[in-house]
C-alpha cells in the first residue's frame, strides 16, 4: 500500500475529508495520511478508538510517536488525556486501549534504531506556559537529536511567515487555522513538506497552535 508516498512532493491534507478505514481490531479505525507498506508499515495516521476498544499487546520494532487529540488513550503504563505527546522508541511494547474512546495522531516505523528516548509531554500545559512575544510566534522544543527536531508553536492571529523546509517538515494543526495558497487548514489538518521546499503560511483570525517536526525526511525514499 502506498498513500502520499512521494516524499519529494508537498502534501496538505484536510483530514476530515478522508474516509475512516477499519483496522484489524474491531472498534479501531484509521484515516491514513501517508503509508508505505501493509499492516506493518511506515505510516502516519489519525486513529480513532471506540469506547472499550483495544489492540492486542505488540512491540513497536520501528518506534511509535503519537499525540492524543481527543479523549483518553490508555495502556498498562497509564492514562494519556488529550494533549499528551508520547514517544515510544524501537523495542517498546504495550497494550493500547481506550475505555471511553479517543482519537490520536500517530507515526509508526519512523524512528532511527539509535533513538532510545521514551518520553511524555503535556502539550496543553506547554502551550499555556508559552510567553507572549512581539514577533507573533512563541515556540517550545519538545524533542531534539541529531536526526530531528520536534516542537510546539503558537501563532498570533494573522501572523505570517515563510518557511524553507530544512530536511523536511511536518505540521499538524492542533488548534486554530492556517492559510496556504488560498486554502484554510483547520484543527487536525496536516502538512508535509519536502527538503528545501519554501512555503508561505498565515494564521487565521483565531491564531494557530501547531505541532511541528523537521530535519527528518531528507533520507526517506519515495
Amino acid at each position: 500500500m502506498r498513500i502520499n508516498a512521494n516524499f519529494s512532493e508537498p502534501i496538505a491534507v484536510h483530514t476530515n475529508a478522508i474516509d475512516w478505514v477499519a483496522s484489524p481490531m474491531p472498534g479501531v479505525d484509521r484515516r491514513m495520511l501517508d503509508r508505505v507498506g501493509e499492516e506493518v508499515a511506515r505510516a502516519t495516521s489519525i486513529v480513532r478508538y471506540s469506547p472499550g476498544s483495544h489492540f492486542a499487546q505488540h512491540t513497536h520494532d520501528g518506534g511509535e510517536e503519537f499525540i492524543v487529540l481527543e479523549g483518553v488513550f490508555q495502556d498498562e503504563h497509564g492514562d494519556y488525556p488529550a494533549g499528551s505527546y508520547v514517544r515510544n522508541p524501537p523495542a517498546t511494547q504495550h497494550i493500547p486501549a481506550s475505555e471511553k474512546g479517543c482519537t490520536i495522531f500517530v507515526k509508526l516505523w519512523q524512528f532511527d534504531p539509535r533513538d532510545d528516548v521514551q518520553m511524555t509531554r503535556d502539550l496543553g500545559q506547554i502551550s499555556r506556559d508559552l510567553p507572549q512575544t512581539d514577533q507573533g510566534i512563541a515556540q517550545a522544543e519538545l524533542f531534539q537529536n541529531d536526526l530531528e527536531k520536534v516542537g510546539l508553536e503558537k501563532w498570533s492571529a494573522g501572523h505570517r511567515q515563510q518557511w524553507t523546509s530544512d530536511g523536511g517538515h511536518e505540521v499538524l494543526v492542533l488548534d486554530g487555522s492556517l492559510e496556504w495558497q488560498g486554502l484554510v487548514y483547520g484543527q487536525h489538518d496536516w502538512l508535509r513538506l519536502p527538503d528545501g521546499f519554501a512555503i508561505y503560511l498565515a494564521a487565521g483570525a483565531g491564531g494557530a497552535t501547531l505541532w511541528t517536526k523537521s530535519h527528518h525526511l531528507s533520507d526517506v525514499r519515495s
